[in-house]
């Protein structure tokens, strides 16, 4: 069997974490931007209508993205193992099923948005302007589908190939073309969110032909080849992934209720506070899952290794910089909301007031958010993809009643803390499931370790 020149892993747990988690904390920060910057631009140069329809419009644009994040985070763990396990012809054929697997998600996924994607606008209450607007980005998004997808799995794909740095550039390239684009696009021309849309599509090809581009060049630990596609790898992907997939099909769902419930109890003003708080938690959201991201090659590389002690101790650093980070997020949202708000709504009194009150209710928990990204991401990247399903299925469905009760409860105020309350309680199931499993490695650590001096014995 051909085998993968071994990198050699850096002196202590902490390089290892913070070698891959920095540049992927940058790169989900500079890829959160291009939500960032169109809710930005939209909000100075369309107003609150065009914040309600872009808003509208992120639960579909979250299951395109979920679409690939299964690719991405799967294929990336397949890959990052067998790199562990030095095994040259399964990165080879890993690679080249991600990228069948994008070109097929990609199409299927465009198809189904521009047939159904107005119908998701309807069921979240979009009427009038609101759905004109909303529709104007959608349909453009949808048609690009392929682009979305390959822009979200490709990176993930270059980063586990231990070119983090890469994977980081090619994103930020992205994000900076972006910027320029929607400036162009809605400052310059008045595109309004057709030309979001637009920007956005063009600055996720640029990041797409960067990645092929890399597997293609000298820098690459994998090549690209064109073996055929392989099956049974597909399937361990998709299983890996799926938990990222289901993850970001419970975002959207819980944002297309939350905007119903809103367009209920409220109005378009109360949405488009909604969306102003999705960005400002978006920014933890993305640093997060950029940290938690970086936990994912090292854990499956150790795993591979059966390196058990170094997984337990990547995870504990994971875990106190993600909930400690989310802590003092929450602390300056609320100690300066209107500073934060007025970069969305500069003139809008009464837009700035709404968020105000969403910020104070809606994010108060913001941190458990963080710990239950880490702890699906965990479960990828130790190969169990059955309890990072449950993570992610259970954050969904934990919410429901949570979303359905208080706002008849509460109105308004019931709607914003469903999701606090739920994931105070859904924390409370998690935590010991990841606890179990980090005794069980190591339990597993120190049988290995007793058979090892056993046979050091025997030898003498």
């Amino acid at each position: 069997m051909q085998t993968v020149t071994p990198t050699q892993p850096p002196k202590s747990v902490a390089q290892a974490f913070w070698r891959f988690a920095i540049p992927s904390i940058v790169a989900m920060l500079v890829s959160g931007l291009y939500q960032i910057i169109d809710g930005f631009f939209v909000g100075r140069y369309v107003g609150s209508e065009g914040l309600a329809g872009i808003n509208m419009a992120i639960p579909l644009l979250g299951l395109i993205m979920g679409f690939g994040l299964l690719i991405g985070m799967g294929g990336g763990s397949v890959l990052s193992l067998y790199r562990g396990e030095q095994n040259l012809p399964g990165t080879q054929s890993t690679l080249m099923t991600s990228l069948f697997l994008v070109v097929g998600v990609g199409v299927f996924a465009s198809l189904v948005f521009t047939t159904f994607g107005k119908s998701g606008l309807l069921l979240q209450g979009a009427t009038g302007n609101t759905l004109m607007l909303s529709w104007q980005y959608v349909e453009i998004m949808s048609y690009g589908a392929l682009i979305s997808i390959g822009a979200s799995a490709m990176p993930m794909l270059v980063r586990n190939d231990d070119s983090p740095n890469m994977a980081t550039l090619f994103i930020v390239v992205g994000a900076l073309l972006n910027i320029v684009l929607d400036y162009i696009f809605l400052g310059m021309l008045g595109m309004g969110l057709k030309g979001a849309a637009v920007a956005t599509l063009i600055a996720q090809l640029a990041t797409c032909i960067l990645c092929l581009r890399y597997f293609t060049s000298s820098k690459a630990k994998t090549v690209l080849s064109l073996n055929q596609f392989d099956k049974l790898i597909a399937k361990r992907i998709m299983q890996l992934g799926a938990s990222n997939l289901v993850m970001f099909i419970y975002m959207s769902f819980i944002i297309a209720l939350h905007n119903r419930l809103f367009m209920t109890y409220g109005d378009t003003m109360q949405l488009a506070a909604f969306a102003i708080v999705g960005y400002l938690a978006s920014c933890y959201y993305f640093f997060a899952e950029g940290l938690v991201s970086g936990l994912q090659p090292p854990v499956s590389y150790y795993l591979g290794a059966k390196q058990y002690q170094r997984i337990i101790d990547t995870v504990k650093l994971a875990f106190s910089v993600t909930v400690g980070s989310g802590i003092v997020v929450v602390i300056v949202l609320n100690l300066f909301p209107e500073f934060f708000t007025r970069f969305f709504a500069s003139a809008n009194e009464a837009l700035v007031e709404a968020t105000k009150v969403g910020i104070r209710l809606h994010l108060i928990a913001l941190f458990l958010d963080g710990f239950l990204f880490m702890a699906s991401i965990y479960f990828v990247a130790v190969g169990k993809s059955g309890q990072a399903l449950f993570v992610s299925i259970g954050n969904m469905v934990v919410q429901i009643p949570f979303l359905f009760i208080l706002p008849r409860l509460f109105g308004i105020e019931g709607v914003w803390l469903a999701v606090p309350l739920s994931n105070i309680a859904f924390t409370a199931v998690v935590l010991p499931m990841l606890l179990i499993n980090l005794k069980g490695l190591m339990k597993q650590y120190r049988i290995e370790s007793v058979q090892v001096v056993n046979k050091d014995f025997v030898k003498l």
